[in-house]
């Protein structure tokens, strides 16, 4: 979803992911883990690139107007340890670099789905969402990333994952930071909605390269 409407908005894509193992390999035909399996984020990331990545230790600010981390349980095992950790994760080096990197340049951040508890972490004070902070009866299930963001220092601002009359509602914007975050997959809502959230988050993080 990030890439296409990184296509639609004119935007020259560079994608980068860590050399390094993932936490474990799951079976998704079972959705349990492959005991004997062992893949490399990278070589599995080429996969999506469809082989147009790189290492992200190569990533630097200089070549970059904004950066974007997509989300999925690859960003809580792979990117940070918060899904065995909650918060006391830690997040990958070269994420963590790249973070605090394009922060201190004043460039826009992009994050969506579980992926702004990075921002929270790192980036201490800084304004993410991951949607709604209850369950709703199921319609937000992780909505307990919302407590966990908050005790790692950032603000939880709360926000719908579906479009509304309001221009991108649906993705908050912190100005200060120049960090932009929409809830994703955090809520079980039909495909399209949680595609044009998505575009919300990457139409504002072009909106503040001023490009």
């Amino acid at each position: 979803s990030i890439l296409v409407h990184l296509s639609r908005g004119g935007a020259e894509v560079q994608m980068y992911a860590p050399d390094v193992p993932q936490m474990h390999v799951i079976d998704h035909s079972k959705g349990q883990p492959a005991e004997a399996e062992s893949r490399n984020v990278l070589v599995e990331s080429a996969r999506i690139a469809r082989g147009k990545i790189a290492s992200l230790a190569k990533l630097t600010t200089a070549d970059h107007d904004a950066v974007i981390f997509p989300g999925g349980f690859g960003a809580a095992k792979n990117l940070s340890t918060f899904a065995v950790d909650g918060k006391d994760c830690k997040v990958n080096r070269e994420v963590e670099r790249v973070l605090k990197d394009f922060h201190k340049a004043g460039k826009p951040i992009g994050l969506c789905c579980i992926s702004p508890v990075l921002a929270a972490k790192v980036l201490s004070g800084a304004e993410v969402t991951v949607g709604h902070e209850e369950e709703e009866g199921g319609k937000w299930p992780y909505a307990g990333t919302a407590g966990a963001i908050k005790e790692l220092g950032g603000k939880h601002c709360v926000k719908e994952a579906v479009f509304s009359l309001t221009p991108f509602h649906e993705a908050h914007v912190d100005t200060k930071n120049k960090v932009v975050t929409t809830p994703a997959f955090m809520c079980e809502t039909e495909l399209h909605n949680i595609f044009d959230g998505i575009g919300a988050m990457v139409k504002n993080v072009l909106k503040l390269t001023g490009k």
